[in-house]
């Protein structure tokens, strides 16, 4: 009897089975869309340092055949012939893998699984389903890995870039297109005889009922697929981006062709260039295409999706004036999607920040109690000070609790919505208040930093200096603005947020001011001066402390 796996179980090969020639199925299916399911042969980096150890549609097999590519076959949408005990040395890992050929996301999938089968007998299976998965469009299934001795693992771990980004996320190389070949029929594939038994030490499954996919959120039901069969549908993995998801009821008829658009002005949902010059790259806290001044400035959206419409309106006319079809739910709700950009880090909104731990592998550390919502394989832990960290945050008031972020997923962090905005770091360094610090890079180095004034109450300030490579995330009361450093550049530090590091600070008393009309009731404020060369720089909020 097979044995049913959740994500992240694992076992040994032989309290599974005694057999090292093994069958590995996988079944997943999606109504309009087309997988590449593929294995990758790691070393004991987890790096794929031998390419012809990459099983896929056009290299179906290892040097030794200890890898074969079997195709589709018994129910399954691809199928694997692995022989354990004649993988070289050098392979640690065979990490079985599933990525969608073109749009579309895993949260579309139906039910599906990867399992094992020796002597034609099913020892392990894990099964999984859209609901585990939202945005990622390729997703590594489950691992043979050896650990003094050959082990597998149900995986189930989403992946937010395609078959390149999942090579390149194991040390490959993606191959430009050539010019496609002249058309050859196919040579037939390895696969035993219907009428025959299999042989002893390898066999193939017989065919189970495969379960029907459930239909996409909001879509009509699929009428019944027909026998899955295998079609290279490209000589190798050249996808450059993530492409706009399809629409919810794509149409049934074939429609004719249409001539390009010629340019329009731009419309009351497109925001036009300031006076005709050309865009400039965003400062901190503003978005590209944002005119300050203009209102709030517009989230970023997804890769060939346009921006989102206020709440309840229909979404704007795409490019080529085919409106979107289907409303309700999906409709209202589409806008405002998870946005999977591929990169470490992510603003969803101007409010909710994402870091995806798969991305660099290095731990993020944030404000505890910050995060909001995660997915994947996630631990949290307490990130102490130590006993000399804790002293100087206490007479400071530069101290931070922090949580440490590890594992495989994804994390949102957001605080109070405040505006949050992610700062990289490229071998240089910014100063921040503790107060104003969300989430940062393990990778960061972080040490108080103590400004010297005679007008300061206690004798001296105190704020946060990062340095390194690495992203902190900064989180501000409002839309902040930045300034250059001058020699007459002056700030309240009560409202003062960050300033680049190479700047120089003292403290101002030139300006006085009387807060409050009650008698034996009277403040000043602190104001400081900064000083430096060009490329110097403040952060100041709209909002005081």
């Amino acid at each position: 009897m097979a044995r049913e796996f959740q994500r992240g179980h694992k076992a040994k090969i032989s309290d599974l089975t005694a057999g090292t020639d093994l069958y590995v199925g996988v079944q997943i299916a999606a109504p309009g869309l087309a997988f590449d399911i593929s294995c990758f042969g790691l070393d004991a980096n987890e790096q794929l340092s031998d390419d012809r150890y990459f099983i896929f549609f056009n290299q179906p097999k290892s040097p030794e055949e200890s890898i074969q590519l079997l195709g589709a076959q018994a129910g399954d949408t691809e199928s694997f012939r692995v022989t354990l005990d004649r993988i070289p040395a050098n392979i640690h890992k065979l990490s079985f893998t599933a990525t969608i050929d073109g749009a579309g996301q895993m949260s579309q999938i139906g039910p599906g699984y990867i399992r094992v089968v020796a002597g034609g007998e099913e020892v392990v299976r894990y099964a999984f389903d859209g609901a585990e998965f939202t945005t990622e469009r390729a997703v590594m299934l489950g691992d043979f890995y050896l650990k003094d001795v050959w082990r597998f693992a149900a995986v189930g771990q989403g992946f937010d870039g395609g078959l390149d980004a999942l090579l390149r996320n194991f040390g490959g190389e993606v191959a430009e297109e050539e010019p496609p070949a002249p058309a050859q029929g196919a040579a037939p594939g390895f696969a035993p005889p219907a009428e025959t038994s299999a042989p002893p030490a390898f066999g193939v499954p017989a065919a189970p009922q495969a379960p029907q996919p459930a239909p996409a959120f909001g879509a009509p039901p699929a009428p019944p697929a027909p026998a899955p069969q295998h079609q290279p549908v490209h000589a190798a993995p050249t996808i450059v981006a993530p492409l706009a998801p399809q629409p919810p009821h794509a149409p049934t008829a074939p429609q004719p062709p249409q001539a390009p658009m010629p340019p329009q002005a731009p419309t009351a949902l497109q925001a036009p260039a300031p006076y005709g010059q050309p865009p400039r790259p965003p400062q901190f806290g503003q978005v590209p295409g944002h005119i300050p001044g203009q209102g709030a400035p517009p989230t970023a959206p997804p890769f060939g999706q346009h921006p989102p419409a206020p709440f309840g309106q229909q979404p704007p006319v795409p490019q080529g004036g085919v409106p979107q079809t289907g409303g309700g739910l999906q409709a209202a709700l589409q806008p405002y999607k998870e946005a999977a950009t591929g990169q470490r880090w992510t603003s969803q909104n101007q409010q909710l920040m994402r870091a995806d731990l798969t991305l660099g592998d290095m731990p993020v550390l944030a404000r505890q109690g910050s995060m909001v919502m995660y997915q994947g394989k996630v631990d949290f832990g307490y990130k102490g000070a130590g006993f000399a960290g804790r002293v100087v945050g206490n007479a400071t008031g530069q101290e931070m609790q922090l949580m440490r972020c590890t594992g495989r997923g994804q994390v949102f962090f957001a605080e109070d919505g405040s505006h949050l905005h992610p700062i990289e770091l490229q071998g240089d360094g910014i100063c921040v208040s503790a107060e104003n610090v969300l989430a940062f890079d393990e990778s960061l180095q972080y040490e108080v930093r103590r400004i010297e004034g005679h007008g300061i109450p206690g004798g001296a300030l105190f704020t946060m200096q990062f340095q390194g490579t690495g992203t902190v995330v900064v989180k501000t009361h409002g839309v902040p603005v930045v300034l250059p450093v001058t020699p007459t550049t002056f700030a309240d530090c009560n409202a003062v947020v960050a300033w680049s590091s190479a700047s120089q600070v003292i403290v101002s008393s030139q300006v006085r001011l009387r807060r409050n009309a009650y008698p034996g009731h009277s403040g000043e404020t602190v104001n400081l001066q900064f000083r430096g060369a060009p490329g110097n720089f403040i952060v100041v909020q709209p909002y005081e402390v």
